[in-house]
């Protein structure tokens, strides 16, 4: 089983009858991060007890690891969000979408005018697609950019149409096959 994690590819050797908890184990022992979502196919992995079986995954599935942030750091000077922690941030997601996701758009743009219309798989690419796009658009509007930071407002603004104009790529090129 593979799982992605930004330029990072991890390989666990575990059996589909092994419980989603005991993966996650293994990635936290592997990554050192305690919190993270593992998503396939566009669905966020959750209920730990399940068998990775139940999850149709397969020996060479590929996992997208999301880590989540502790929204309560023990530190107060930590608890302080300054202008540069939130360009960080958004920047970091720029870098994530054009990394991770923006191979993909681009391979099923591509190869789409060649697809047949009903596949199946078809759709199910293009809603995790779409779906993952979304969630970058989630991600980015939790980014706080307080009034006084013009900076990252300004960033914020231009990441934000930049993954919209991908999402609105994926549904024209959808709508027009």
């Amino acid at each position: 089983m593979f799982v992605k994690w930004n330029k990072e590819r991890f390989t666990f050797d575990v059996s589909l009858d092994a419980r989603l908890a005991d993966l996650r184990q293994m990635i936290a022992q592997e990554t050192h991060l305690d919190d993270f979502k593992l998503i396939y196919k566009g669905a966020v992995l959750k209920d730990e007890k399940l068998p990775l079986s139940a999850y149709r995954l397969r020996p060479t599935s590929t996992l997208t690891l999301l880590p989540i942030h502790d929204p309560a750091p023990t530190a107060k000077a930590s608890t302080e969000k300054t202008e540069q922690t939130s360009l960080t941030t958004i920047q970091q997601e720029l870098a994530s979408i054009r990394e991770s996701l923006l191979p993909s758009l681009t391979t099923f743009l591509d190869t789409l005018p060649q697809q047949e219309k009903s596949s199946p798989a078809l759709q199910r690419e293009h809603t995790r697609l779409g779906e993952l796009l979304l969630q970058a658009l989630l991600r980015l509007d939790a980014v706080s950019a307080n009034g006084e930071w013009e900076d990252a407002r300004r960033e914020r603004k231009a990441a934000v149409k930049e993954v919209q104009a991908l999402l609105d790529r994926l549904d024209d090129a959808w709508s027009s096959r």
